[in-house]
């Protein structure tokens, strides 16, 4: 099975944002509608010529181009569905064993969409941690700031770390991100101006990013449903603020 990334959408109304795709997670685009041959059979022949799948389409178009197709959880491509308008990336099949839940997240981040990961490992990981920090901060810096802000709770705990996207290529935040295997959720600037929830705004922040605040809105965007469980607490070039999901079952 081919390492590369496939990105298929399934009307020519999508092929900018699968062609936007393609280029932001360096996969290959496939144009369906050139050919003769019906859609779900030129992907069926296709399937396992690629580790991930992107598909630019409802997710019951999906899941009926994936039936009889899926053979072994550990071996089957992983899947990830998105909607034509960019809205959501659904980690469809694969979430663990074939990474579809972290190309959901590179997806999201791609497009500017939710992430949904449905697996019942993250169900019970309550904590999003929102980050903001100082150019060129280290790993250690970032490990630190956020120990000391989530104080008894446990790192395990941490769903996501959310940040905004003038941060994205961070690489300390990346670092440590990818160390302790925490998805890293991007949030735009533009969605942080909508929803700018801040305790006590920045002046440094203001002046350097053009925002209020960015650890505590990132969290909160990131979280909607959540208490602001730690504000903004900095250390060392670094802002953390920890969001706890409160969601309680209603029966």
């Amino acid at each position: 099975m081919s390492a590369a990334l496939g990105v298929w959408p399934v009307r020519v109304e999508a092929e900018r944002i699968g062609a936007t795709l393609a280029a932001r997670l360096d996969g290959d685009l496939f144009r369906p509608w050139e050919q003769e041959e019906p859609q779900k059979s030129q992907f069926q022949a296709l399937f396992r010529q690629r580790a991930q799948w992107v598909l630019v389409m409802a997710t019951g178009i999906a899941t009926r181009f994936v039936d009889g197709l899926l053979q072994d959880k550990h071996q089957d491509p992983a899947v990830v569905v998105v909607d034509e308008a960019g809205r959501y990336a659904v980690a469809l099949v694969g979430g663990h064993e074939g990474g579809a839940n972290t190309l959901a997240y590179r997806v999201a981040n791609a497009v500017g969409a939710v992430p949904v990961v449905t697996t019942a490992t993250e169900a019970t990981k309550t904590l999003v941690v929102g980050v903001g920090c100082r150019k060129g901060v280290s790993e250690e810096q970032i490990n630190q700031a956020i120990l000391h802000a989530l104080e008894h709770r446990a790192l395990s705990a941490v769903r996501e770390i959310a940040t905004v996207d003038l941060k994205a290529e961070e690489p300390g935040l990346l670092a440590f991100a990818q160390r302790h295997g925490i998805p890293l959720r991007i949030i735009t600037k533009q969605q942080i101006e909508a929803r700018s929830w801040v305790g006590q705004p920045s002046e440094w922040v203001r002046q350097a990013v053009g925002l209020d605040g960015v650890c505590e809105p990132c969290a909160l965007i990131a979280s909607p449903r959540g208490r602001l469980a730690v504000p903004k607490t900095t250390l060392d070039g670094v802002a953390v603020a920890v969001v706890e999901d409160e969601w309680r079952p209603v029966w």
